[in-house]
């Protein structure tokens, strides 16, 4: 490691431009996507701001342990998936929950009553064809400039990337599950 002293002025002059809505990406192969997303959820919550979270992969019964908090704090989060894609007993229906899901995510992100909506994990439909990119992309560009919206997910679709204000990916450099340790709850729940 090396040491080196912390600075004594400021790194960085503060930006002049209009504060604004912004479409923020957590990507990539690494954790923490959905867990930075709801950081954010609960981050703007704690100011009295409206949120709203949609998890485009989690059945409407998941009691994770962010559904748990979310549910003492007032945090509004809606499972709008059958779980994962290899677990799922008809693909076209989970294809059809992620078109119904999206409808409401938009009619939310549209109609500016919400300060932030998370689209956890929409990259997955996306990827798979489900939902019509270009109708993101257009639903995005046409928010309400006070509404901040955040999408999780992997392979985020370039158009996404670009259209977005902040991306962030997140990289694995090491995981505990490639060496044979399971998931533990409280951690990766």
């Amino acid at each position: 490691m090396q040491i080196t002293s912390p600075p004594t002025t400021k790194p960085y002059e503060k930006p002049d431009g209009e504060r604004r809505g912004l479409v923020i990406v957590n990507t990539g192969d690494g954790k923490g996507k959905s867990t930075a997303a709801f950081g954010l959820a609960f981050r703007a919550l704690g100011r009295g701001k409206a949120v709203k979270v949609y998890q485009f992969m989690k059945v409407p019964s998941a009691r994770f342990g962010e559904h748990r908090l979310a549910e003492r704090v007032g945090l509004s989060v809606e499972g709008l998936g059958d779980g994962f894609s290899w677990d799922s007993k008809d693909l076209a229906h989970s294809a059809q929950l992620a078109r119904d899901g999206w409808a409401r995510a938009r009619a939310d992100i549209l109609s500016g009553e919400q300060f932030l909506v998370v689209l956890d994990e929409v990259t997955y439909p996306l990827i798979f064809g489900w939902l019509p990119l270009a109708e993101v992309l257009e639903t995005l560009q046409q928010r309400p400039k006070t509404v901040h919206v955040c999408l999780t997910g992997r392979n985020c679709p370039q158009e996404i990337i670009d259209l977005a204000d902040t991306v962030t990916e997140m990289q694995q450099i090491k995981h505990a599950f490639n060496a044979g340790v399971p998931a533990q709850r409280g951690i990766e729940d």
